[in-house]
């Protein structure tokens, strides 16, 4: 699969879900994991996360909303409970993208949400726990970017061929100049 991720989450106080949501993003392979004006012990949370999630993937911790930094290209996510968001069958995740959710007992801050590139929301009757939610995008962004064979027609059928690999336009690059050897002042060629 092309592309990479990243999973955080604003405001969020209980260290178990911290843990269970990022050890969650470790084996979905996240390249990051974050917080944002987090309030809980981070040596708690390793209690949860027995995959030691900081020690094998970059985290960041960021004090407020604004201070969130991103790569570039990385497109923020965020995933809320929202009337107005996305329904998260629906989405077509970004090769380059940031989820954020919100804390245990609330929404994400109006100040995350419009940092959010987009907002989505898994359609649910009322909000499921933030480790849940957090895997649940994380499986839907696996299956929908992933190669994988067809499901079948009907259950017990063989699973169809998976999809064929579309080849797209060649790219042509052009080589640095600082990195080509100045041509011989004798004008030999020198096969470079």
């Amino acid at each position: 699969m092309r592309g990479y991720f990243g999973l955080g989450v604003e405001g969020v106080s209980k260290a178990m879900n911290v843990g269970n949501l990022f050890r969650s993003a470790h084996a979905f392979g996240a390249s990051f994991v974050f917080t944002v004006a987090a309030a809980y012990a981070r040596s708690q949370g390793a209690k949860s996360d027995t995959s030691d999630t900081p020690g094998h993937v970059p985290f960041y911790g960021f004090p407020d909303a604004g201070s969130l930094v991103l790569p570039e290209a990385c497109v923020l996510v965020g995933v809320e409970l929202a009337d107005d968001a996305v329904e998260l069958p629906t989405f077509h995740h970004p090769r380059q993208a940031a989820y954020v959710l919100g804390p245990e007992r609330g929404g994400l801050s109006p100040e995350l949400t419009a940092r959010c590139g987009f907002v989505v929301r898994i359609p649910t009757a009322f909000s499921l726990n933030v480790g849940i939610a957090g895997a649940i995008v994380m499986y839907d962004r696996l299956i929908s970017l992933g190669r994988f064979q067809r499901r079948p027609a009907r259950p017990g059928a063989p699973p169809g061929p998976p999809p064929e690999h579309v080849f797209g336009e060649p790219k042509r690059r052009r080589k640095m100049e600082k990195f080509r050897a100045p041509p011989p002042e004798d004008g030999t060629n020198t096969g470079q």
